[in-house]
């Protein structure tokens, strides 16, 4: 059983989602230690114990210690199992987060899986819905993954209520080369039991950001009645995003400016992914190989690194970003 340190690098639930998928994939028996250990609250969250449970129950996995809390887990996979599978994280556990738990070993699966999960769709410290659509898929879909996305409902922390439906179909992933892609800048503002002119400040916001950084955007709002109360916005071009959440306190102008600051960092980038999904796609990259470059690679993108290198022989390296305007290629 190979012995993993979950306190290596960033030290967050990463290392577990990462390493109990790939465990799925390469049908590797696993044993995780110190989880989270440095966090002010260590252990595992109980949003990663549902997660955990949920690719046990995909991969027909033998489990020990998941449990909220908890510093160390086993994970011992069996045969993927095509179904469709009905997940609820409870309150606002991301559904993104989860969704990138399960996704490596559902596409690896010998017929289509469905999976209906219910959680946050727009929470902190995780990819938006509009994010996880509108640039993790498509770029995703590059290496040749086929999924396919409902949203019927949104949820934000932390009652959460968020419904979304995945329909995935397997096939063998392929490498890829992601290039820059320029596309114009779109985006999407919401906000659910607030007034309307949350969404709309938090649009002009950043349209007035994004103008004076010389970048025209489309940014439609959406007005919801969803369980839980929130807003949140989401700026897209090619394989790059960035995004805000409201928060109370903090003004609608503010939300959507920081999201266009954001933005226009990725968009001035001659790089093909943002920083971000640099790190979202390292098990792809390894599992797969292809190539793509970003402007800086983040903890998070060397955890990934790390973690994946311990389960399969390709390896990612990183070269380049030294020189002013110059960017990391992660290659595999």
């Amino acid at each position: 059983m190979m012995e993993i340190d979950g306190s290596y690098g960033e030290g967050g639930g990463q290392i577990v989602r990462t390493a109990t998928a790939l465990s799925a994939v390469i049908g590797t028996p696993i044993k995780i230690k110190n989880i989270r250990k440095g966090r002010k609250k260590p252990g595992l969250a109980a949003q990663h114990a549902v997660a955990i449970e949920a690719l046990a129950t995909l991969c027909r996995a033998k489990t020990s210690g998941v449990a909220p809390g908890s510093l160390e887990i086993t994970f011992e996979p069996g045969e993927i199992s095509s179904d469709s599978y009905s997940i609820d994280i409870g309150t606002a556990g991301s559904i993104t987060l989860l969704a990138q738990c399960l996704l490596p070993a559902a596409l690896m699966a010998d017929a289509p899986i469905s999976l209906e999960i219910s959680g946050g769709t727009d929470v902190r410290w995780s990819p938006s819905i509009d994010y996880f659509r509108y640039v993790f898929l498509p770029a995703l879909e590059e290496f040749g993954a086929r999924v396919e996305i409902e949203c019927s409902q949104r949820g934000y922390y932390p009652r959460g209520g968020g419904r979304v439906l995945l329909n995935i179909d397997p096939g063998n992933l392929k490498p890829c080369n992601l290039e820059r892609v320029s596309n114009p800048i779109k985006g999407l503002s919401h906000c659910s039991g607030l007034p309307e002119h949350v969404a709309k400040r938090q649009s002009q916001a950043a349209l007035n950001i994004l103008r004076q950084a010389g970048l025209e955007a489309e940014i439609p709002t959406q007005i919801l009645k969803a369980p839980s109360v929130g807003s949140g916005i989401t700026l897209w071009s090619g394989y790059k995003g960035a995004g805000a959440l409201g928060e109370r306190g903090v003004r609608a102008e503010e939300v959507g400016s920081s999201a266009a600051r954001e933005m226009i960092s990725e968009a001035q980038s001659p790089s093909a992914v943002d920083v971000h999904l640099a790190d979202q796609l390292v098990p792809y990259l390894t599992l797969a190989g292809g190539i793509y470059t970003v402007r800086e690679i983040s903890m998070h993108a060397k955890t990934n690194i790390w973690t994946a290198g311990l389960f399969l022989d390709r390896k990612v390296s990183i070269s380049g970003g030294a020189p002013p305007g110059r960017v990391f290629l992660l290659k595999a």
